[in-house]
């Protein structure tokens, strides 16, 4: 379960990071034993797909115009990318606990990571707090997400 949490985590911060790293660690048949991914999963165009999404968000993320990761679309992404994220790397018996684990983790973290973010911005700029928090996150899922 810490996985999902993790990925929810990370998902605050990141709304597509936990599922292309997913998809990637399924792709390459890195996710824990047991999991729950589905096969779809695991196809070289989701995986591709997803990390493009990723990469996307992260240049994004650095722009002025970027929205607030509070905002109820976004913060509503969050939560189902980390939901779905979080129920693929636990056992399939295991799959709605690990979903709900993860969702709920990520709607907390949306708010106390954009804090962070905002309190991190009143002393450097968007980009050097966008890319240190990169630093962290990034890492973080991958790890969850493999084994």
């Amino acid at each position: 379960m810490l996985r999902s949490i993790l990925l929810g985590a990370v998902a605050g911060a990141r709304a597509m990071t936990p599922l292309a790293v997913v998809a990637n660690a399924a792709r390459t048949g890195k996710l824990p034993k047991g999991s729950a991914a589905p096969d779809l999963l695991a196809h070289p165009l989701v995986s591709a797909g997803t990390m493009a999404l990723a990469v996307y968000e992260l240049v994004g993320d650095k722009q002025h115009s970027a929205p607030d990761r509070i905002i109820t679309p976004a913060v509503v992404v969050r939560t189902l990318n980390a939901a779905f994220a979080g129920a693929m790397v636990v056992p399939k018996k295991q799959r709605w606990i690990g979903a709900a684990a993860a969702g709920a983790t990520a709607t907390a973290a949306a708010y106390l990571t954009w804090r962070a973010r905002m309190r991190a911005m009143e002393q450097h700029s968007q980009e050097t707090s966008g890319f240190v928090e990169d630093a962290i996150v990034v890492p973080a899922a991958i790890a969850a997400a493999t084994r």
